[in-house]
């Protein structure tokens, strides 16, 4: 069974493999790699073509929890390469993201291409309506509150996100973040966000200041009824990120139950305003401490 190399421990509790893996074996330009070990499935390793075939992204490793630091990823990063190398000639680059702190040897292998600062919450689905309200009324009491954030259709998220504006004043690095998936500005990946399910919310309709996308909610072995979702937020300005976060926030309310666990991603410069802004009385609580997404990419 290849979800038996995924621990219900991993990444906190919060792996979305078991989400995510059958419908990895059906996405277009998306490779899947087991390695076995005696008749086991020890490792996996995915990769995404992007940017219209010029770029690869590595997501998903997994390795067993009784092989782990046993040479086991490396060797089978070291094939998947070897197969794109061969199977197309026309990648250019490898890009992925990575959540831990990576050594100085591993980062001079890379160049770092940006860099997001991570917020985590969590709470009942029945204190969060309360925790919005809370930070409504703080918000309206330290800002300007008359943009009144926006939810855009589709084809409106793709028009703005591909603007110059967008990409030159609020995109980290110029690159479209979405959870842990690095995409560049371009018609070639607007497809493969189409495939996410987002919700795309600004505080602008035409030149914002924050634009915000999440991805729905999914089940996670955190516990038995517990959700996660991601919010990927992109600009520097602390009033307007807070905007969109709440707005994101409230828009999935009416689906949300169990128990909530998300992450927000923002500018790190963004980062402590916006904690000190989500310090409540509601009952929601910080999941994790500050800690960074950070997007690499190398030559191929």
């Amino acid at each position: 069974m290849v979800l038996n190399i995924c621990s219900s421990d991993d990444f906190n509790g919060l792996d979305y493999m078991a989400v995510t893996f059958h419908r990895w074996l059906k996405e277009p330009g998306r490779l899947v790699f087991l390695a076995r070990m005696n008749n086991r499935v020890v490792a996996l390793e995915s990769t995404l073509l992007v940017d219209g075939g010029q770029t690869v992204v590595f997501q998903g490793r997994r390795v067993v929890s009784d092989l782990r630091g046993s040479g086991i990823a490396g060797a089978l990063q070291r094939h998947v390469t070897d197969y794109i190398r061969r199977h197309y000639p026309e990648v250019s680059a490898v890009r992925l993201s990575r959540g831990d702190q990576p050594s100085p040897q591993t980062l001079a292998k890379y160049r770092l291409i940006a860099k997001e600062a991570i917020l985590s919450l969590c709470c009942e689905a029945t204190d969060l309506g309360s925790f919005i309200n809370e930070m409504k009324s703080k918000l309206s009491s330290q800002a300007d509150s008359s943009q009144t954030p926006v939810i855009l259709n589709q084809q409106q998220a793709e028009t703005l996100v591909l603007s110059n504006h967008v990409v030159s004043n609020l995109l980290p690095g110029k690159t479209i973040i979405n959870d842990w998936e690095p995409l560049k500005p371009m018609e070639a990946n607007l497809e493969v966000l189409r495939r996410r399910g987002l919700t795309w919310i600004v505080d602008n309709e035409f030149e914002p200041s924050a634009i915000s996308l999440c991805t729905p909610p999914y089940p996670v072995p955190y516990r038995h009824d517990a959700l996660h979702f991601n919010i990927n937020i992109f600009g520097r300005s602390l009033a307007s990120v807070c905007a969109v976060f709440l707005a994101q926030l409230e828009a999935l309310l009416p689906s949300l139950q169990g128990y909530l666990i998300f992450h927000t991603y923002v500018d790190p410069g963004v980062w402590p305003g916006f904690r000190q802004f989500c310090h409540n009385n509601a009952k929601v609580s910080f999941f994790k401490d500050y800690w960074e997404e950070l997007i690499l990419e190398t030559d191929l």
